[in-house]
């Protein structure tokens, strides 16, 4: 699934949480809590009130990238990766789309019921530090675009081995 057809699919669902957030809930979520599915994360997602329907229709999609997000983070070789905006979009919307996606994460860890345990294992104390700063980034005003873009390239790749380390890290209190 792509940014855009999530994007799409929580639009659908009134939902007031955006693409990148969701995704990076997910996958805070999906580091501590065994037992996540796409069915809670469909319930956390939604308004108590939104149609039974609509949510009906979004389930098989949040399911497969339930899944797939599952799965690259357990395969080894760090196949993992944020779901965001690609190249495309305006480098803004992409920074931004980062920010809220280390946002969802951070939410997802803490709603998963993150403890001082969790917090300290290994580097995910740090992660998570790093993801707080990097969920209030933005543009610097000024700023040389390719420059601009090198920045942005080196925050994805560390919000991606971030996750990553933290899944891995996180292995032990998620058993």
């Amino acid at each position: 699934m792509t940014y855009l057809e999530l994007q799409g699919v929580l639009g659908r669902l009134d939902s007031a949480v955006g693409a990148a957030e969701a995704h990076g809930w997910l996958c805070g979520a999906l580091c501590l809590r065994k037992e996540f599915s796409a069915t809670d994360w469909l319930g956390e997602l939604t308004d108590e009130t939104a149609g039974q329907l609509a949510s009906a229709r979004a389930l098989p999609a949040l399911s497969e990238l339930h899944e797939e997000t599952l799965d690259s983070l357990r395969t080894p070789g760090f196949t993992f990766s944020p779901l965001l905006p690609g190249d495309q979009a305006p480098l803004e919307d992409r920074v931004s789309a980062l920010a809220e996606w280390c946002g969802g994460f951070l939410y997802g860890i803490a709603a998963a019921g993150a403890n001082e345990a969790a917090t300290k294992a290994g580097d995910v104390g740090e992660i998570l530090n790093d993801m707080a700063e990097i969920s209030r980034a933005g543009l610097e005003p000024g700023r040389e675009t390719d420059a601009a873009e090198a920045d942005y390239t080196e925050l994805q790749e560390f919000v991606r081995a971030g996750a990553q380390l933290a899944w891995d890290e996180l292995a032990k209190l998620r058993a």
